[in-house]
């Protein structure tokens, strides 16, 4: 079975992003305008930026390309980071064994019953 790390997801999406740009910005030479006026829109509008300030997996690889068709390159370890939280990863403190704050089955730690 395969097994692929968080690391190597978001290379992966990076590199089909830049794809994507490429192709997109190969567009914009032939015909200018149509990156700001038709492809830039759709995109926003397929992103969910305004309604999920955290990216879905359906978001997240648009996100990437808006970020390779901007001034600066996608952070990927924010991209590490949001492909764990999307495939429940345990958070660092989770995996250390540090107690769950939302789990209302542990008993509390002053004694109580």
């Amino acid at each position: 079975m395969l097994t692929i790390s968080a690391q190597q997801l978001a290379e992966l999406l990076s590199g089909i992003a830049r794809a994507q740009a490429a192709i997109i910005n190969g567009i914009e030479s032939a015909h200018p305008g149509t990156r700001s006026s038709h492809v830039i829109p759709a995109l926003n509008n397929v992103a969910h930026i305004r309604d999920h300030p955290n990216p879905t997996l359906t978001d997240l690889p648009v996100r990437v390309v808006l970020a390779y068709m901007g001034r600066v390159s996608p952070d990927m370890a924010a991209l590490q980071r949001d492909l764990e939280r999307l495939f429940g990863a345990p958070a660092p403190a989770a995996a250390a064994g540090a107690p769950d704050a939302l789990d209302f089955s542990a008993k509390p730690a002053g004694g109580g019953s």
